[in-house]
């Protein structure tokens, strides 16, 4: 298939800066893209779409998050300890395979709907999410949490590894999603477990998702069983690595940001979540310094609420400006790199997403300029991050393939999602209603 858009706005992210092209074209062959540039496209065979001025730039990248945990989207929001009143017994009682999907489900809909076409999961029942994922058409690193705790989907250590030995094999090869495993963190899993996720990585070739430096109690549990930090442990459990993909890191030293950028460790930076937390600011701007690639990222919907990554870019320069005094830190533009091409590192693909360049995997989206809110257009940068949402993204694509096109997703059922969505908040509503009466926490 080949399909050319036309009258577009360009913004390739290739090079050093934005690459932006105030009226382009992009030709499309099968999966990837042949050839762009500016003005009028070349005379040749294959569809033509008309963007009418509208902005096509990369797909956006989330490299960190809980797919199935939309479910627990907005439950518990003011009492202090939901995590052990609320969400581990209705995780441990209720989050079966099939709630997982349905929770998958929910979170893939609003995942298109927002603009971002590649995303990592780290959750239980990762087979499931992986079938979900397929359907839905989206490209994804999904991992199988191991942890030391009463998991939904695994009774010990040895049945976590096995899952994730079946994850691999299942999809291995697959043009679109990328098996990892993923401990939950250090203080869950331990230096003995993390080592041995080490030599699994070694032994498949295939990432690590973690948790990484996201507490005050697990930098405790760091100083207290090890002497070290909580970035050492992981060090030293041989998990310092490239294909590591840290999540929030908001507690690291000096020397702990050292040791990142050394090893090369991709950062998944959660703005809103932490923000909302009470976590305090992570130390974006000195990573990034010391050439660390951090993305942006939305974390579970039980943290941040919502899987817009539009929603994360004004939190994350904001923080970034009161941390440092300077509205100049952490400008827009630097937004945008993160949440493509910077996210893409991260993961670890970014020699075929998160910049649209000839030969690149022809994942990108279309969204309108046109709300009076994004008007009058001075810097292009700065409207997205700041003024667009993601009811703005008109149209998706991934390697190729529409998945929403005028608003329209056509790879999911929308009502089907929401109901089946719906059905599973019912039994969360039962359940929390016997907990509150002391009659059924687990």
């Amino acid at each position: 298939m080949s399909l050319t858009l036309t009258n577009a706005r360009l913004l390739t992210m290739a090079g050093g800066d934005l690459g932006e092209i105030a009226k382009g074209w992009i030709r499309i062959e099968g999966e990837t893209i042949a050839a762009l540039g500016e003005g009028e496209p070349p005379e040749g065979v294959g569809e033509r779409l008309d963007m009418h001025g509208d902005l096509v730039m990369p797909g956006l990248v989330n490299p960190h998050g809980h797919l199935a945990m939309t479910l627990f989207r907005g439950l518990g929001e003011e009492v202090d300890d939901r995590l052990f009143r609320y969400i581990l017994p209705l995780e441990r009682g209720l989050m079966d395979g099939e709630a997982v999907r349905a929770g998958t489900r929910l979170a893939l809909l609003e995942s298109i709907r927002g603009g971002t076409t590649t995303l990592a999961d780290m959750y239980y029942f990762e087979e499931a999410v992986a079938e979900e994922v397929e359907t839905a058409g989206l490209r994804a690193v999904l991992g199988q949490t191991i942890a030391d705790f009463d998991a939904p989907d695994h009774a010990g250590i040895d049945e976590g590894f096995a899952r994730a030995d079946a994850l691999a094999a299942g999809w291995a090869g697959h043009p679109l999603i990328t098996p990892s495993i993923a401990p939950h963190a250090p203080y869950s899993t331990g230096l003995e477990v993390m080592t041995r996720v080490a030599r699994w990585s070694d032994r498949t070739g295939l990432p690590v998702q973690m948790h990484l430096a996201e507490t005050r109690p697990e930098v405790d549990w760091a100083r207290r069983e090890h002497g070290a930090t909580t970035v050492e442990v992981t060090r030293r459990a041989g998990l310092l690595r490239p294909d590591l993909i840290a999540a929030h890191l908001m507690y690291p030293t000096e020397a702990d940001m050292d040791l990142l950028a050394e090893a090369g460790v991709g950062v998944a930076h959660c703005a809103r979540a932490n923000g909302k937390a009470g976590r305090g600011i992570a130390p974006v701007t000195a990573l990034r310094a010391r050439g660390v690639p951090v993305g942006i990222a939305t974390d579970g919907a039980m943290s941040g609420n919502t899987l817009d990554l539009f929603s994360q870019f004004a939190p994350a320069t904001m923080f970034q400006k009161i941390a440092g005094g300077s509205r100049a830190l952490l400008p827009p533009r630097e937004v945008l790199r993160m949440a493509t091409l910077e996210g893409a590192q991260v993961l670890g693909l970014e020699d075929r997403i998160g910049s649209l360049e000839p030969g690149k995997q022809a994942d990108l989206i279309r969204v309108s300029l046109s709300d009076p809110r994004q008007q009058p257009l001075y810097d292009l940068a700065a409207t997205l991050v700041f003024s667009t949402l993601p009811g703005d993204v008109v149209s998706s694509m991934v390697a190729g393939r529409w998945l929403m096109k005028d608003r329209t997703v056509g790879t999911l059922d929308a009502a089907d999602i929401l109901a089946g969505a719906g059905a599973v908040a019912d039994r969360f509503r039962a359940r929390i209603a016997r907990i509150d009466m002391g009659t059924g926490a687990a």
